[in-house]
């Protein structure tokens, strides 16, 4: 029922048969080993093309945002850090960025919450790094990574050799402990990141990471990503309907998950479409598309974990770990999205348009 579009599972990690069937009980830790090695598994997979993510904006899309779906209905972390790989590749070929190479697991490090930052200082005609970077997914698992800093003429986005994940010692780069703490999506592995002096290659002009239309494009893909861990949440109440057979409480809040889930899939298969007609943006509707996007699809992973949480009480979120992995790291992903002021981003754009 929610599976539609999934792809075949390329989990090679043992622990991810299974998930939560150890007994054990959570552990951030074991929670970031699994997803490193999904992660790791996956971005091969790309590279000799047993896996396949298309670009945005090529004529299929659709089939970019079905993958990512799939991936996330297996492991919101891992959905994270694949994400944020493919997307890194796609900003590269947009902006004539570094080649990326195999072997390579590639982050987007771009946050700019309050407080200290990155700042990029050149020498002659070398670049570095230094500062902090927050929520960095990945940091122990990446290779490399696109980050954004301040210049003197703006905020510009650069390339960065890491060294984690490969075992290379780049100094300077340091994830700091502890600064990690969620439960949910505690597998992406998101610290802050201590940059001193980390040498870095600039890529696309100032502002030119943020003014590209691939970033909203890019936008839409972690919508994605949030459908697929919805589906993931609602897996527990359907197989719930299943055992108690025909009881009309289970089965209403079914329906309102069904008919949301559907909603959403049918929405981002319409964007699909319309950034593989105008890739460029020519017709400038690629904000608002993005946030009509990425508001419907939270709102929607915001009613499944209501609706299922009301249908099936506290019993799976207690007894079963991998349900209550996904309900957390759901729970956590989806407040990428800026709430209130995504949305009054968009009456504001559209009540403009309204008015002219």
């Amino acid at each position: 029922m929610y599976s539609a579009g999934r792809q075949r599972d390329v989990f090679s990690s043992p622990a991810q048969e299974a998930p939560g069937a150890t007994g054990d009980g959570f552990s951030a830790r074991r929670a970031q080993q699994e997803a490193a090695a999904g992660f790791a598994g996956y971005v091969a997979e790309l590279w000799s093309g047993a896996a396949v993510c298309p670009p945005p904006g090529a004529g299929r899309t659709a089939e970019r945002f079905a993958a990512l779906t799939a991936v996330a209905e297996r492991d919101l972390s891992v959905a994270r850090l694949v994400e944020g790989h493919v997307d890194a590749l796609s900003i590269l070929a947009e902006l004539g960025g570094p080649q990326p190479v195999p072997g390579q697991r590639w982050g987007v490090w771009a946050a700019e919450p309050p407080g200290e930052g990155l700042t990029a200082e050149q020498t002659g005609q070398d670049w570095s790094l230094s500062g902090l970077k927050q929520y960095c997914s990945g940091a122990h698992s990446c290779t490399h990574a696109l980050v954004t800093a301040a210049t003197d003429r703006g905020r510009r986005l650069f390339a960065v050799a890491t060294g984690a994940g490969d075992g290379a010692d780049v100094p300077g780069y340091r994830p700091v402990e502890g600064t990690w703490q969620a439960i949910g999506m505690a597998g992406s592995d998101t610290p802050d990141v201590r940059f001193d002096a980390v040498p870095a290659v600039p890529v696309g002009d100032v502002g030119g990471y943020l003014t590209r239309p691939g970033f909203q494009h890019g936008g839409i893909g972690v919508a994605a990503c949030w459908l697929g861990g919805a589906r993931a949440v609602a897996e527990v109440l359907l197989r719930a309907a299943a055992q108690r057979g025909p009881e009309p409480l289970t089965d209403a809040h079914l329906g309102a998950v069904d008919m949301r889930l559907h909603a959403a899939g049918v929405v981002l298969r319409q964007a699909a479409d319309e950034i593989d007609d105008d890739p460029a943006d020519l017709r400038g509707t690629a904000r608002v598309r993005s946030l009509r996007v990425r508001g419907f699809i939270e709102s929607v992973c915001a009613d499944v974990l209501t609706h299922v949480g009301r249908a099936t009480g506290a019993g799976p979120l207690c007894h079963d770990e991998r349900h209550a992995r996904n309900a957390a790291d759901l729970a956590v992903y989806i407040r990428q999205h800026h709430a209130e002021r995504n949305l009054a981003e968009l009456g504001a754009l559209v009540g403009r348009k309204e008015s002219s």
